[in-house]
């Protein structure tokens, strides 16, 4: 069915998840996942990387694949990734698309990353019919969670975690000067959530300018280039900083030279991004308020554990969806034996009716061609009805019983499926 290999918050710290990231989990990545495993889907976020694959597969596969992927020993691979198999990967990710296994519960951006990480499989072509039932469903999952629960009212994100920290800091975000690094998604969902705070200034820059100008505008924000990073961040009060960026892009030192002129005025800087954009050592800076994941998860699961019921109420969903797939795969293994069966019932209907002595008896009467035929499809009207209403108590009882496999071997037994085909 499917098998997920899947590293998260709950199984590495940030330091083990940032070095065990596939940044860019694209057309390249996935054609080589595709190459060593089959149909697949890479979900990679800030807080978890998650293989899907199509079909069942010893964990001993995917982490001979995850160890080259990641250029990493395979012991450390098989201390933080857990395998799920069958309806268990299932529902996993409707959990996951629900927000319900996220660090901040209830969280929305996740469905997007789920809908984004599907997309790139079908664009890279390495999805099948499993997999594209198995995301189209748990887009479903998550959205059907966020109507028809409470999970979603109220809910607090990373971004508005990160938000409130500033608040914090700055009771009085009117104040306050605001960076936000990179214009991707969760720079758009931190930017969006400091704005509603009327912040004195927010500035946005990126590596890609373009990108920057365009959330800057939409924001009605300023913009700022990518190579006045150090400039930008002495000039302002708090930092949020959430690039894809595949190491550190702010040092210590250029952290210490925004700080040095600031007259004791206090630096918040909030690193949202995995791997980390700020070299972890600027917390021990005079002045330097430094905030990263692992910081925001303890906010976090307090979060989470007032929000349990909701929990309840999701997890009942997902079971009720997760059956629903578990149906839908059932008779899915059905198809090629009940194909296989009416096939053969076909064809000896075929043979008998062509040996029989009333198709030679209408050939031998005395009437017109246009009578001849509509005796002959009568034949074949009556000989049809009579193989279907054979096959429909079988296939019916196929279909109904849960121990289904043991019926599918008699069947292909009994009627000889696997065996060459009689003329």
């Amino acid at each position: 069915m499917i098998t997920m290999a899947g590293m998260s918050h709950h199984t590495a710290p940030l330091h083990v998840r940032e070095r065990l990231a596939i940044a860019d989990a694209t057309d390249g990545a996935l054609a080589r996942a595709h190459a060593a495993l089959g149909p697949v889907a890479i979900l990679s976020t800030c807080n978890r990387l998650e293989l899907y694959v199509s079909g069942d597969h010893e964990p001993a596969r995917l982490f001979d694949y995850l160890s080259a992927e990641l250029s990493t020993d395979r012991d450390e691979i098989g201390r933080h990734f857990h395998i799920e198999r069958g309806p268990a990967a299932v529902r996993h990710l409707y959990r996951v698309a629900s927000g319900i296994d996220s660090m901040v519960i209830g969280e929305s951006e996740i469905l997007g990353q789920v809908r984004a990480a599907f997309s790139a499989t079908i664009r890279a072509g390495v999805d099948d019919h499993v997999l594209s039932r198995l995301f189209h469903t748990a887009i479903r999952t998550g959205r059907r969670a966020r109507s028809e629960t409470a999970i979603g009212k109220l809910s607090l994100s990373v971004s508005s975690i990160a938000a409130h920290h500033a608040r914090q800091l700055y009771p009085d975000l009117s104040v306050a000067r605001v960076l936000v690094i990179g214009a991707g998604e969760a720079g758009r969902l931190a930017a969006e959530s400091l704005v509603e705070l009327n912040p004195r200034e927010i500035v946005v820059t990126n590596r890609t300018e373009e990108r920057a100008v365009a959330l800057a505008s939409a924001l009605g924000a300023k913009s700022r280039p990518f190579d006045e990073l150090a400039e930008a961040i002495a000039n302002c009060d708090v930092v949020i900083s959430s690039t894809g960026s595949p190491g550190t892009i702010v040092e210590t030192e250029v952290v210490a030279r925004a700080g040095a002129n600031r007259e004791g005025a206090p630096l918040l800087l909030i690193d949202i991004a995995v791997p980390r954009d700020f070299d972890p050592a600027v917390r021990d800076l005079p002045g330097v308020n430094y905030i990263d994941l692992d910081d925001l998860q303890a906010v976090a699961e307090q979060h989470g554990r007032m929000r349990r019921a909701e929990v309840e109420d999701v997890d009942a969903l997902v079971e009720q969806e997760t059956a629903n797939f578990e149906q839908w795969f059932d008779h899915l293994q059905l198809v090629p034996t009940i194909a296989a069966l009416t096939d053969h019932a076909e064809r000896v209907r075929q043979r008998e009716v062509a040996r029989t002595q009333l198709r030679k008896t209408i050939e031998r009467l005395d009437v017109g061609e246009a009578e001849r035929d509509r005796l002959t499809e009568q034949l074949d009207t009556l000989t049809k009805a009579i193989v279907k209403q054979l096959l429909h108590d079988p296939i019916a009882t196929l279909r109904e019983r849960g121990d289904r496999d043991v019926y599918v071997d008699a069947l292909r037994t009994l009627f000889r499926l696997d065996e060459p085909v009689r003329r």
